[in-house]
C-alpha cells in the first residue's frame, strides 16, 4: 500500500464507500437482476459448450485408446506419454498472449475461430495413420485450445460483478464434468460404428466429436457478443445498467483508458504476492487431480503400466481405464466411469452458490484440497479395488470444486483490465506447467504397479493446496484490514490514481 498518498481529509461515511466493490453487488434490483437473467440464458450456454467441446476434443484421447487407437498405431507407454506432452508446450506458449490480444482483437472472433480450428484438428486425428500425425494432431490441438479457459473467465469478467462470477465460472466449468460423463457414454455409441467407412470405432470418436465442435464454432460468430455494450439482445437501457454497474462494482475501469492494455500493467502482474501464490496453488491442484485416477487404475490391472496423466481434464481421461481395471468389459467401462463426474457437477455447482453468497473463494477451495486429501489417503490405506474406485468420487469432486473457486479467486483479485489478464494467464501457464510434470508422474518417476511414491507426493500436494490456500487467505484479509485503515483517513479523491487492485477502494476476496 505504499502507492497510495495520505490525506488528511475523511468523512464519515467514506469507508462506506467501499461498497462499490463489495456491497453494491448484492444490492437487489428487480431490473438488473432482470438483466443478469437475460444475459445468463444467450451467454452461458454458448460459453458452456465452448468448454465442453474443449473437454470432449482433448480427452477422446483416452476414449479412443481404450478403442484401440494405441495398439492401431503400434504406440509405445512412452510414446503415448509424449503424445500427451506434445499438447502442453503450445499450450502453454499460447495462453498469455492470447489473454493480452483477446478484447483487442475482439471475443467474438478470437473465440469461435479458436474453437473451429480445434475442431478441425480433432476430426482429423480420426484420419491419422502413424504416430507421427498423431503427434502433429496433438501439437496444433494445443495451440488451438490454449487460450480457451482463461479466454472463457476473462470473457465472463467482462460481462458479471465479482461477487457474481463464481457461479457463472462454474457453471461453464462443470460442463467438464458432465463432458466426463457424457464423453464415456458418447464414446460407447460411437464405437459401435467399427468397420464403418472401412475405419475403426476409435476414429469414429474424433471425427464425429470434431464435426460438430466445427459447426458449432461456425455458429458462434454469430451467438457470441462481443460485450455488454454489443449485446443485440440488451436494449440500450439494459446495457446502460450492466456498464455503469460494473464500473461502480470494480469489475471493469471506469473508462478505455484505464482498461487499455499496458506492459507496466503486465508487469505489475507479475509483482503481485496473491498471484503468485495462486499460481503455485493451480498447479498443485492440476497435479494431484491429474494422477489420482492413474494410482487407482495401477494396482487394478496387470495392464496397469499403460497409463495416461493429463492435468484437470486426467480426471477425465482416466476413468473409463480405471474402470476396466475392475474387470469390466471397454463398453461397460465407458458407461460405469459417469457417476463420479455426476457427483463433482453437482458439489461444484453447490459450492458455487455458498461462494458468491458468502464471497468464500479460499474456503471453498480448502474444502475441495481437503475431499482431494481423504481420496488420496484412502487409496493409499485400502486394498480393496472398489474402495480406490470410491476415492475417485472424492478426488474428482474435490478438485473440480476446487477449479472454478480458484479462476474466480484469481480473476476478482487483479485490476484493471490488462492486470487481471495477465494474472489469469499466469494462473493457467502453471495449470498446464503441472499437467506436463503429471504426464511423466506415474510409471515414469514412479515405479509400477503401485506407484507408491506419486501417490505419496500428491496426497502432500493436496494438503498443501490447503495449507497455501490459508496462507493466501492470510495474506489478503491483512490487505484488507490495511485498506481499511487508509480509507479512514482520507478521501477517495486524494488517492494516487491508477493503483488498480492496490487502491484503499478495491477489496479483495477471500
Amino acid at each position: 500500500m505504499a502507492d497510495t498518498e495520505k490525506a488528511p481529509l475523511h468523512t464519515s461515511t467514506e469507508s462506506e464507500k467501499v461498497a462499490e466493490a463489495s456491497s453494491a453487488e448484492q444490492t437487489y434490483d428487480p431490473a438488473l437482476n432482470k438483466t443478469w437473467r437475460k444475459i445468463d440464458i444467450y451467454i452461458l450456454p454458448v460459453v458452456a459448450m465452448f468448454y465442453l467441446l474443449s473437454f470432449l476434443d482433448r480427452t477422446n484421447l483416452s476414449n479412443a485408446r481404450v478403442a484401440g487407437l494405441q495398439k492401431d498405431l503400434k504406440m509405445t507407454n512412452r510414446q503415448y506419454s509424449i503424445a500427451l506432452t506434445v499438447t502442453y508446450i503450445p499450450y502453454i506458449v499460447a495462453e498469455l498472449p492470447s489473454n493480452l490480444v483477446l478484447k483487442a482483437v475482439g471475443p467474438n472472433l478470437m473465440l469461435p475461430t479458436m474453437l473451429t480450428l480445434w475442431g478441425i484438428v480433432t476430426t482429423l486425428q480420426g484420419v491419422v495413420k502413424s504416430y507421427h500425425g498423431l503427434l502433429a494432431c496433438r501439437f496444433f490441438l494445443g495451440l488451438f485450445e490454449g487460450g480457451v479457459f482463461p479466454g472463457l473467465v476473462l470473457y465472463l469478467s467482462f460481462w458479471y460483478p465479482r461477487q457474481q462470477l463464481q457461479w457463472r465460472i462454474s457453471t461453464f466449468f462443470s460442463t467438464a464434468s458432465l463432458s466426463g460423463a457424457f464423453s464415456g457414454i458418447l464414446a460407447y455409441g460411437i464405437i459401435q460404428m467399427d468397420g464403418v467407412g472401412k475405419r475403426p470405432g476409435w476414429a469414429w470418436i474424433f471425427i464425429l466429436e470434431g464435426l460438430f465442435t466445427v459447426v458449432f464454432g461456425l455458429t458462434a460468430f454469430y451467438t457470441l457478443p462481443r460485450s455488454p455494450a454489443h449485446a443485440r439482445f440488451l436494449n440500450e437501457k439494459e446495457k446502460k445498467l450492466i456498464i455503469t454497474h460494473l464500473k461502480e462494482s470494480g469489475a471493469t475501469g471506469h473508462d478505455e483508458e484505464t482498461d487499455a492494455f499496458s506492459w507496466r500493467e503486465v508487469k505489475q502482474a507479475f509483482l503481485l504476492p496473491q498471484v503468485w501464490m495462486m499460481a503455485v496453488i493451480f498447479f498443485l491442484d492440476v497435479e494431484s487431480a491429474g494422477d489420482i485416477s492413474v494410482s487407482t487404475l495401477a494396482s487394478s490391472s496387470t495392464d496397469s503400466h499403460n497409463l495416461e496423466v493429463y492435468c484437470l481434464t486426467s480426471l477425465i481421461s482416466f476413468t473409463p481405464s480405471i474402470v476396466a481395471g475392475l474387470g469390466y468389459t471397454n463398453a461397460n467401462a465407458q458407461l460405469f466411469s459417469v457417476p463420479p463426474f455426476a457427483v463433482a457437477f453437482v458439489v461444484t455447482m453447490i459450492g458455487a452458490y455458498i461462494s458468491d453468497r458468502f464471497g468464500a473463494r479460499g474456503y471453498v477451495s480448502m474444502f475441495g484440497g481437503i475431499l482431494a486429501t481423504i481420496g488420496f489417503a484412502m487409496y493409499l490405506g485400502s486394498k480393496n479395488l472398489h474402495v480406490k474406485y470410491g476415492s475417485l468420487f472424492l478426488s474428482i469432486t474435490g478438485a473440480y470444486s476446487a477449479a472454478p473457486a480458484l479462476s474466480t479467486w484469481s480473476a476478482n483479485n487483479a485490476a484493471p483490465y490488462t492486470r487481471r489478464a495477465t494474472a489469469v494467464a499466469i494462473g493457467f501457464i502453471m495449470t498446464n506447467s503441472g499437467g506436463v510434470l503429471a504426464t511423466w508422474l506415474l510409471g515414469n518417476l514412479s515405479p509400477a504397479p503401485l506407484y507408491t511414491k506419486a501417490t505419496i507426493t500428491l496426497l502432500v500436494f493436496s494438503v498443501l493446496i490447503v495449507v497455501i490456500t490459508g496462507m493466501n487467505i492470510t495474506y489478503l484479509s491483512s490487505q484488507n484490514k490495511k485498506k481499511a485503515a487508509i480509507r479512514a483517513t482520507m478521501s477517495r479523491e486524494n488517492e494516487k490514481p491508477g493503483l488498480g487492485d492496490r487502491s484503499a477502494w478495491f477489496v479483495y476476496n477471500l
